[in-house]
């Protein structure tokens, strides 16, 4: 996709502000309640999460994905354009994240996958990946990235969130570098340099939509405004944390039982972001019906996920990869 077509498009879009929250609700799981301390504090808090099984039989992870990428917990994050504090059919998922935690290294990847990419949904055929949520909800969603990426995710979290400013203003703001081009597009900054963000400050950050970079350079933003979040509430003492975690657990939806987080805290500290990447690497756009982000190829981009990420340097798609990767050039007519 050149830059034209990136700008233009994201100018179509017109995001929501809940797509960014989610960015910030990545640190209940990765930091505030995984590095929260003690089992009394934990325990006293969880019960705030809105919590829901689901049938793992439904996800779709092949033999080949559990095995090759046994060592990595991933775990889907998903920001849904809701107005209010619902999470069923009929809500996109804006912001899809996953959390890829490397339990041998403690590493901790962030993969921004553009809301956009055409994909294949099971019932729907191709279309665009946040299409994939409104259609059948979490289940749907994660199926949707395991069979489209050879992927292993049994795990997500979802959250309608608007209240960012509240939360970064909490927290006493965030260090960010500010470049000259994006200096007109916060409220009170005037030059480029390192600045303390206030909340209204960061959201206006991270919703930068007219910069080179289009969309894809937002989603970077976004994972910057939360590796910024994730170091700061690093910091907290128990005090700062209990307030944190009071405001945001109640908006979380996840099937992230009390026992997993639990099994996490013996190497919580040992945890830290590492990368943050968006996803997928090549793209060229079409308009069929509406807009679609299509991988270039799906089958190559899945491949180097695989090599990159995962440190699979020896990784072969699957067959399904493969079928749908086919069916999108088909469709489409771009091979490379």
């Amino acid at each position: 996709m050149s830059r034209r077509e990136k700008e233009t498009e994201t100018k179509k879009k017109g995001r929501k502000l809940k797509a960014f929250g989610i960015a910030v609700l990545v640190l209940l799981i990765i930091l505030a309640i995984i590095v929260g301390g003690t089992f009394w504090f934990i325990s006293s808090k969880l019960g705030k999460i809105q919590q829901v099984d689901l049938n793992e039989d439904d996800l779709e992870v092949s033999t080949q994905a559990a095995e090759n990428l046994a060592n990595f917990r991933n775990i889907a994050i998903f920001g849904i354009d809701s107005r209010e504090d619902t999470y069923s059919k009929g809500n996109r998922s804006d912001c899809i994240i996953i959390a890829s935690l490397n339990n041998t290294t403690k590493e901790v990847k962030l993969i921004s996958v553009y809301r956009d990419t055409y994909v294949q949904i099971e019932g729907h055929g191709l279309d665009k990946i946040t299409h994939a949520y409104s259609y059948g909800e979490a289940p749907l969603a994660i199926k949707t990235l395991n069979t489209n990426l050879d992927l292993n995710i049994t795990e997500f979290v979802t959250v309608n969130f608007d209240a960012v400013k509240e939360i970064i203003d909490n927290i006493g703001g965030i260090s960010m570098s500010i470049t000259s081009e994006e200096v007109s597009h916060i409220p009170g900054i005037s030059k480029a340099g390192t600045y303390n963000l206030t909340g209204e400050q960061a959201l206006a950050y991270a919703r930068i939509r007219h910069a080179s970079g289009g969309d894809y350079k937002r989603t970077e933003r976004m994972r910057d405004v939360l590796t910024a979040v994730a170091n700061k509430v690093k910091t907290f003492n128990i005090s700062q944390l209990n307030k944190f975690v009071d405001f945001v657990l109640p908006k979380i939806y996840t099937n992230i039982t009390a026992s997993d987080i639990f099994s996490l805290m013996p190497s919580a500290t040992s945890f830290k972001i590492t990368d943050s990447i968006g996803w997928p690497y090549e793209t060229k756009g079409i308009t069929l019906d509406r807009w679609y982000g299509v991988p270039i190829t799906l089958e190559s981009n899945v491949t180097r996920l695989h090599q990159e990420v995962f440190g699979e340097s020896d990784y072969t798609p699957s067959d399904t990869v493969k079928q749908i990767s086919n069916s999108i050039v088909q469709k489409t007519g771009y091979s490379e």
